[in-house]
């Protein structure tokens, strides 16, 4: 009961911040209960007078909550089926930058996780270079002259984030019980996503691991590359990787004055994606302007792999034969990659689906290729499934906003990209590799090898039933016994659902989760 009291408390907190900023104003009230209509209302008494729209609004209540809002806000950004496009869209500008913490600070922390002085480690450390929600990033010098980057932890983070984790959980327990909207969104298991993403961001040895498996994933791949870590001065809370030097892409001047080929970054901006997407299902999720430099060699260059997305072999094949089928205007094979993936419920018809499909699909045809967008085509499809029960999947609405970030990327560099002719070379080879002949047959081994597992298992699985079904005959022959003081607890409970915990209640649930109610 205290740990839910101080949960309550601290969404309160959160909530009023919310209302006083002015972002209850994207509440859509006509779609809210009439309890909830009512703490609108209240709620937004107190709201500032100022310019600027919701979600303007929104990204200043969030920067003044503090660090774990602020990748709250971000993940709700990667979210547009929660949020709407035009919020996520708008919420895609709240920037993770933070103050800096004390250069002192930074050094008693990478000597507390080295276990060694700093004088012994570098030759020379800057001050911060980029401090974010999570950690801030120096410029260092090793004894052997090479520089590197260095990543430091911010003190007190983790705890911050407990408590914040705690509270969003609580209030998401919340939303799943009062509104019945929320329960197809899953903000439970949306809140749990976050959890782990800020688990991965938040111990640094986790995005070493991610570098250094997107570098082996990539070495063959032309003109791409990332840092790789420092694994001799890489601890929980300091990632050292090697410096790069090189133009983030948004910087497009500078990118022409250094003479580098911008349509040839945009098609390795789209190639490299769909390359870590389709064939390794493991993708950088953060490929925003910033995240990608081009070197002095023309190669392009990721950072910052702290968000990574990963894909099953059913959703790698299920999103490449869904794009090679809007390639090739094959709207029915598009409807049925859904239901073999179980992605729409059976009970719905192939046709209808696949008719449905084809509102999506003929338009861009009519087109020129430089005018359609695949990112905009991913977003109209899952609009359109949701009318088919389709449920929400966190990993493939990751993988939808890092393809609107990342085609944003590539069109910034070649307004005239023909996205559908860059892409349709990765997916074919992925398909005919894996859906081919070769492919059948690699399958057909893992069925077998599976098959064998089971096989093997077999005895200690028939030993298992055999003391299951003891269980339930001795207890068939001697009855199934209840201490007293259990039989004593049996029956109706006092009610503890006080008034002030149902205003509680509603009041969380609007001014935290507010997105799960239908904006």
């Amino acid at each position: 009961m205290i740990g839910a009291v101080a949960h309550l408390a601290r969404n309160l907190r959160a909530g009023y911040v919310l209302a006083r900023e002015g972002a209850l104003s994207l509440i859509d009230a006509s779609v809210l209960p009439p309890g909830a209509r009512l703490a609108l209302g209240f709620a937004r008494l107190i709201e500032k007078q100022r310019v600027g729209g919701g979600a303007a609004r929104l990204s200043s209540a969030l920067t003044r909550l503090g660090p774990s809002y602020v990748k709250f806000g971000q993940f709700l950004a990667t979210r547009p089926d929660i949020v709407g496009v035009e919020v996520a869209r708008d919420l895609e500008s709240l920037q993770d930058r933070m103050p800096a913490f004390p250069k002192a600070e930074a050094i008693a922390a990478i000597e507390l996780a080295t276990a060694r002085p700093i004088a012994e480690l570098f030759a020379s450390l800057s001050e911060p270079v980029a401090a974010a929600s999570i950690a801030q990033v120096h410029r260092a010098v090793l004894h052997d002259g090479r520089t590197v980057a260095v990543k430091v932890v911010r003190p007190g983070v983790r705890e911050r984030f407990h408590k914040d984790l705690q509270a969003m959980r609580f209030a998401a327990k919340l939303a799943e019980r009062t509104l019945p909207e929320a329960r197809r969104l899953r903000p439970q298991d949306i809140v749990e996503t976050l959890a782990r993403s800020v688990a991965v961001e938040i111990d640094l040895r986790l995005e070493a691991a991610a570098l250094s498996e997107l570098a082996d994933n990539t070495a063959e791949d032309p003109g791409f590359r990332v840092p790789r870590p420092d694994w001799d001065l890489t601890q929980r809370d300091v990632l050292t990787t090697e410096w790069i030097d090189g133009i983030p892409l948004h910087r497009l001047d500078a990118i022409d004055a250094a003479g580098h080929d911008r349509p040839a970054l945009a098609r390795t901006v789209i190639q490299s994606f769909l390359r870590q997407a389709i064939r390794d299902g493991f993708f950088h999720a953060d490929m925003h302007p910033g995240n990608l430099m081009v070197d002095a060699e023309g190669r392009l260059v990721a950072v910052d792999t702290g968000i990574m997305g990963r894909l099953g072999l059913k959703e790698r094949r299920f999103l490449a034969e869904i794009l090679l089928g809007f390639i090739r205007r094959d709207y029915r094979r598009v409807a049925e990659v859904h239901f073999e993936a179980g992605y729409v419920p059976a009970h719905h018809s192939v046709e209808d689906f696949a008719q449905a499909i084809r509102a999506i699909g003929e338009p861009i045809h009519n087109r020129r290729a430089s005018e359609i967008s695949m990112a905009k085509l991913l977003t109209l499809l899952f609009e359109i499934t949701s009318l088919f029960d389709m449920a929400t999947r966190p990993e493939l609405v990751m993988l939808q906003k890092t393809m609107v970030v990342v085609e944003g990327v590539a069109r910034g560099l070649d307004p005239h990209l023909n996205i559908w002719a860059i892409s349709e070379p990765v997916v074919r080879d992925w398909i005919e590799r894996n859906l081919g002949p070769i492919g059948r047959a690699e399958e057909a081994g893992r069925g077998l090898w599976t098959l064998a597992k089971v096989a093997s298992d077999l005895p200690e699985m028939a030993q298992r039933v055999e003391r299951l079904l003891t269980k339930l005959e001795r207890v068939a022959d001697e009855g199934l016994g209840l201490a007293p003081v259990r039989v004593t607890t049996i029956g109706p409970r006092p009610t503890r659902n006080l008034a002030f915990i149902a205003l509680g209640i509603w009041v969380v649930v609007l001014l935290l989760l507010f997105g799960f109610a239908g904006l």
